[in-house]
């Protein structure tokens, strides 16, 4: 999986609310929710870059994937 960037987002509380629960109704955590939106945004716009990285799937990696191999699984 490529890196990612880390972004300070300041929200008006109502919007981030809003985002907070349109994500869960999608079952995304709010973060991924903004990226998905800002992602369907500019591939509308024409702006998306073809080698952006595709989205993580929703919900929990399967098990005995990589992200299990991280220290806090291992305990």
């Amino acid at each position: 999986m490529t890196e990612r960037k880390g972004v300070l987002l300041r929200l008006d509380p109502a919007v981030h609310d809003a985002l907070a629960r349109w994500a869960s109704d999608e079952l995304r955590s709010t973060n991924a929710q903004i990226e998905f939106l800002l992602r369907r945004a500019l591939a509308e716009a024409g702006r998306l870059p073809g080698h952006a990285g595709p989205m993580r799937p929703r919900g929990r990696p399967p098990a005995g994937t990589q992200a299990d191999a991280s220290p806090a699984a291992q305990r």
